[in-house]
């Protein structure tokens, strides 16, 4: 049994090395814009983001991957030793990327690189959603999971919110020109060099009592195993409806939102950059207060009041953005839209951990997560993108809406999460 400073100094780890994945991964995202002419043959800027996107998409597909992967590891051999190796692999991805050239001096070669180092940081992604979930959702007290486990989002905002920030730096110090031809590449040399800081505080953190539970280790023949898995199909349908409305309006209102504030809403690209970071930053705040909130009443209320909001508000939200006119008005559109979201996102890693036992929890939350995320969530930017050229943007609009309103329909008749829940008498 961990102690109390066990217990936070392995939250803290979990969430810093947490928060260093998510930064080289949402690194991606908010230099598109920058590096996109380095790696594509020049054409109209629309096109070019497609390129990148469609890089971004495949590297959702790898998550698959991860998911199984990882949340086999973690589930075999510890969580602690699964969340080490995925941030020394998403290191690696970064690092190929800021030293990979640009198309015009290796020509075919550019692109096929960074699509191999966004394969690379796909897979470990993919792999620590999972195992950072189970674990955060491990060492909490049972009266506080949903506090403790809200910090992975915390953290994954954060990732977010540095990558934006150095953006930020970035644009403030360096002409539009500078950050085209090399600027770009800075970030992802500090992602790779922070992924070391996170691999050290991921080698000296505790491992779970739940995995090192005698009565677990028992159970070694069926642990991580897909097979096991498929016993648990009313958890796994729930994993995945949660995940499908969840990840359409977390990207929707997160990633894609900064390009739609330049490409539909005309602002400068500082000027979305800052109302971007703004909204984030608050985003984030709330997360704890949602999952405490959780802890006193319940998951459910928070999912289904997301599903009713989000089905609701989404097409008016977003249809009032694409006609702002300043970035206050934007701001606040896009905060009311991430407010709405806190429903899923505080509490979703606690509700997917919570509904398997633990010899395959880590199997379980990662990979249905995965493979819902890679079909819905990594192809929201590019089906926004598609619709935006072909004329139909407004399409794009209800596409979100139908997604959370599947959510809505699942989270309405699957019963009480309180009796599902597998974790209460665990160690």
């Amino acid at each position: 049994m961990l102690s109390h400073s066990q217990r936070l100094r392995a939250i803290v780890s979990g969430c810093i090395g947490n928060l260093v994945e998510w930064y080289d991964w949402y690194a991606y995202a908010a230099f598109t814009v920058y590096f996109a002419p380095a790696f594509f043959p020049e054409s109209d800027p629309t096109t070019q983001l497609l390129n990148s996107a469609g890089i971004f998409a495949l590297g959702f597909l790898m998550r698959i991957a991860g998911g199984w992967l990882f949340g086999n590891l973690a589930d075999r051999k510890g969580r602690k030793y699964a969340m080490t190796l995925s941030v020394l692999l998403m290191s690696g991805g970064s690092l190929m990327i800021a030293l990979t050239p640009g198309y015009g001096t290796i020509g075919i070669a550019a692109p096929l690189l960074l699509t191999i180092a966004r394969l690379m940081q796909g897979l470990s992604v993919g792999g620590e959603y999972g195992t950072s979930a189970t674990y955060l959702s491990e060492v909490a007290t049972a009266n506080r999971r949903g506090f403790y486990s809200s910090f992975q989002y915390v953290t994954l905002i954060g990732g977010q919110l540095i990558a934006l920030g150095v953006q930020l730096v970035l644009q403030l110090s360096l002409s539009e020109q500078q950050l085209q031809r090399w600027g770009w590449r800075i970030p992802f040399v500090a992602g790779a060099l922070l992924s070391v800081v996170a691999l050290y505080l991921r080698s000296t953190m505790a491992e779970t009592a739940a995995f090192e539970s005698s009565s677990y280790q028992d159970n070694s023949t069926r642990k991580g195993r897909l097979p096991e898995l498929l016993h648990y199909r009313k958890a796994i349908t729930i994993v995945v409806a949660l995940t499908l409305g969840g990840t359409v309006a977390f990207y929707t209102f997160t990633t894609y939102a900064q390009k739609f504030l330049v490409n539909t809403v005309h602002l400068t690209r500082q000027g979305a950059t800052m109302v971007m970071f703004w909204a984030l930053l608050i985003y984030a705040c709330l997360q704890p207060l949602f999952g405490l909130l959780s802890d006193k009443t319940g998951r459910k209320p928070l999912l289904i009041g997301f599903g009713i909001m989000g089905t609701l508000c989404t097409v008016p939200l977003l249809t009032a953005l694409s006609h702002a006119t300043t970035q206050g008005t934007a701001f606040m559109l896009i905060l009311l839209a991430l407010l709405i979201v806190s429903g899923y996102t505080s509490i979703n890693a606690v509700v997917k951990a919570e509904l398997f036992p633990v010899h395959v929890r880590a199997l379980g939350v990662g990979f249905p997560y995965a493979v819902t995320v890679a079909v819905f969530g990594g192809t929201a930017e590019a089906v926004a993108l598609a619709l935006k050229k072909a004329g139909h943007e407004s399409w794009f609009y209800w596409y979100v809406t139908g997604c959370i309103f599947i959510s809505l329909c699942v989270f309405i008749f699957m019963g009480s999460l309180s009796k599902l829940t597998r974790m209460d008498d665990e160690p």
